[in-house]
């Protein structure tokens, strides 16, 4: 039956107003249906004015704050995607989630939705340090919504929705990023989450690559592509110096492996970790007197005479001779005398050899 355009206009009327009544119910009533309880809201806000007084470093009573704290926020999704349509869009959520922002300053909290099913990721952060923050899964099992997963790791969480894998296998990259160490530069972890049924399961990480400890100087996620510049520790690297040996990886997603391939490395400053590959080397040929790998390291008879068989580097910055490292000065002592030996090293065709050394008062 065709409709009038009044009996239209009252129809949709109708509708929005059923709509804006379930707005209301869920919106104003707390979400709590017991009358004894407070409404999710002002509990949320009440345990958050305890985070500024709480010793956060990891304590059971913090840890327990933040259980109470992700209950009420799961309770408060979950209770939404229940409800379905308009009520489990993403921005119906994220509007509900802006409430919980607005009552602690120290949160942040945001959601996508998975290209794939009913599924939606949350990144929490609780409080702004490193510790106490996750990743959150919501989806459907047996129509019923629910928490599919909750991932803490130490920093501060980002989430990208990624194409699925395979036959509808949701995706979803992670990077969480760490306090920044005294240099300023920050521990991050990237994973690349996938949803297997009804679990989750990290298939790719750049811990399992580049090891737990990855201090990155700048990161990027653009697309299908991940590009991160990070410090590399070798002999001679020392905390805080300029212009040392630093990488920079760009990895690439492959829907035919459905995994990150790294698609090239750029070594920025590769000149310092060669160089003290010298440097270890020339030390361990005085220890030896090796007079062939002595000679080759552009040492004459007179510097071999005047240093000493035993020298050790020391942890300090080296110093530049001018604007491009073509001399270089490193600093090394003998073990119980405090002295220091400056080591003066020249670039060559043949690479790095030492030039002149110096003891210093």
């Amino acid at each position: 039956m065709k409709l009038s355009p009044e009996q239209g206009r009252r129809v949709r009327l109708l509708a929005f107003a059923g709509i804006l009544a379930s707005w209301l119910a869920i919106g104003l009533g707390g979400v709590s249906t017991g009358a004894a309880e407070a409404d999710r809201l002002e509990r949320f806000r009440q345990l958050a004015s305890r985070l500024s007084v709480l010793d956060l470093s990891g304590s059971e009573s913090a840890a327990e704050l933040f259980r109470e704290m992700y209950a009420l926020l799961d309770d408060e999704i979950l209770e939404s995607l229940e409800a379905g349509s308009v009520f489990a869009s993403k921005g119906f959520l994220q509007e509900r989630l802006d409430a919980f922002n607005e009552a602690w300053g120290g949160s942040a909290f945001w959601i996508l939705n998975l290209p794939t099913g009913d599924v939606k990721v949350g990144s929490f952060q609780l409080f702004p340090g490193a510790w106490g923050n996750s990743v959150r899964v919501y989806g459907r099992v047996g129509g019923r919504a629910q928490l599919l997963a909750a991932i803490h790791r130490e920093g501060i969480p980002q989430v990208f929705a990624f194409p699925p894998a395979g036959i509808g296998q949701g995706q979803f990259l992670a990077v969480w990023v760490g306090p920044p160490s005294p240099r300023g530069t920050p521990v991050i972890q990237i994973e690349l989450w996938r949803q297997e049924g009804d679990r989750l399961r990290a298939v790719w990480s750049t811990a399992n690559l580049l090891g737990p400890d990855l201090y990155a100087t700048a990161w990027e996620v653009r697309g299908q592509e991940i590009s991160v510049r990070y410090e590399v520790r070798y002999p001679g690297w020392t905390p805080g110096c300029e212009g040392q040996t630093e990488q920079e990886d760009h990895y690439r997603y492959v829907p035919a492996s459905e995994t990150f391939l790294l698609a090239r490395r750029r070594v920025h400053n590769g000149w310092h970790r060669e160089l003290h590959a010298t440097v270890d080397r020339l030390l361990a040929a005085l220890e030896q007197r090796d007079q062939r790998m002595l000679s080759t390291l552009g040492l004459t008879q007179q510097l071999q005479r005047e240093l000493p068989d035993r020298l050790e580097p020391e942890p300090a910055c080296d110093i530049l001779d001018g604007p491009s490292p073509q001399v270089v000065t490193v600093s090394a002592t003998t073990p119980g005398d405090p002295r220091p030996w400056a080591l003066r090293f020249q670039y060559t065709q043949n690479g790095w050899r030492l030039a002149g050394s110096e003891r210093l008062p």
